[in-house]
């Protein structure tokens, strides 16, 4: 398979933000200091940036912003520790902070690129300050909805019977007829650290499992560092639990915001926890976005890096 991606590069700067509630922004820019600005959104919430994702940018036109998002990767206060307070950070703190970190880097507009969770994000931003956005490039649409987190926590089940059965099952028999996230949120801020390893384990199995019916797809969240399974852990089920701290159906009512952004929708049909339903639906309602949908993906993989790679190289390109 092809590689569109960049070479690997090196930030040439590297700080720290105070965003307030006590939480420090960990960000670092690259690429051209001259080029089109452009923020790229993690997934998660809680998986933190990497150097790797910002090879889908060519360096040479574009300023690349990664940050670390409240809680997560290298900014503080981190879900990782045993004891944190994630009372501040909800889906408007982490817009809030965008907008703090763009006025702070002196940028008037911005491409916005996420994934996943990093979609939901990049929508409720652009939707909240559209005046903001050049462009949006998404992949793996996801939207926050109720519907769609209960379809990733129960009706995966269906498909995978077994591995659904001891993810519930991890569960006190009491917790395990409600809200699943919910539940695990709460061993996860157990005071015993081995019942929080534990389900932050379990927790991360079932992520594995359920995000891809790809062929040839390794998600290895299972057997991650101990210490980052439980932010991970913590930060999904926090958001989970809480509906994404979104009204249901939010990103989809108002996608007429979007209106006038050009973007690009990147969706695996082998996406089986992120059906494509949520990106045509969403393309249907926003005038201006293009619907890719990649027949050899899941939730990433396939060609999925080659297709952001080639959307955002056409945005640099002013197409």
């Amino acid at each position: 398979m092809s590689d569109r991606r960049h070479p690997p590069i090196e930030p040439y700067a590297t700080a720290r933000l105070d965003v307030g509630d006590g939480h420090s922004l960990h960000y670092e820019v690259s690429g051209n200091p001259a080029g089109k600005p452009a923020v790229l959104l993690h997934g998660g919430p809680g998986s933190g940036s990497s150097p790797g994702t910002r090879r889908q940018f060519d360096p040479a036109r574009y300023r690349i912003v990664q940050f670390d998002q409240r809680n997560a990767g290298r900014s503080t206060p981190w879900a990782g520790q045993s004891e944190v307070d994630l009372s501040t950070n909800t889906t408007p703190h982490l817009v809030a902070d965008l907008e703090r970190l763009r006025a702070h880097l002196g940028i008037e507009r911005w491409l916005v690129h996420g994934g996943s969770w990093g979609v939901t994000l990049g929508l409720a931003y652009a939707q909240a300050h559209p005046e903001r956005v050049t462009e949006l490039v998404l992949g793996a649409i996801t939207s926050g909805d109720r519907w769609l987190l209960h379809w990733i926590t129960r009706d995966m089940g269906r498909v995978f019977p077994r591995e659904w059965e001891r993810f519930r099952d991890h569960l006190p028999p009491a917790e395990r007829d409600g809200d699943l996230a919910a539940a695990y949120s709460r061993l996860l801020h157990d005071p015993d650290p081995a019942v929080r390893a534990a389900a932050a384990h379990e927790w991360c199995r079932w992520e594995d499992t359920h995000v891809s019916l790809a062929g040839g797809f390794a998600p290895d969240l299972s057997g991650a560092d101990p210490a980052f399974q439980l932010c991970f852990a913590r930060l999904v089920t926090h958001y989970w639990g809480n509906g994404c701290f979104l009204d249901d159906g939010q990103l989809l009512r108002n996608a007429h915001r979007l209106a006038g952004i050009p973007g690009v929708l990147v969706h695996g049909r082998l996406d089986v926890s992120g059906p494509l339903d949520v990106a045509w639906q969403l393309h249907r309602a926003w005038a201006g976005s293009q619907l890719v949908v990649l027949d050899d993906a899941g939730h990433g993989g396939g060609s999925m890096g080659d297709a952001v790679t080639a959307a955002l190289d056409r945005f640099a390109a002013g197409g």
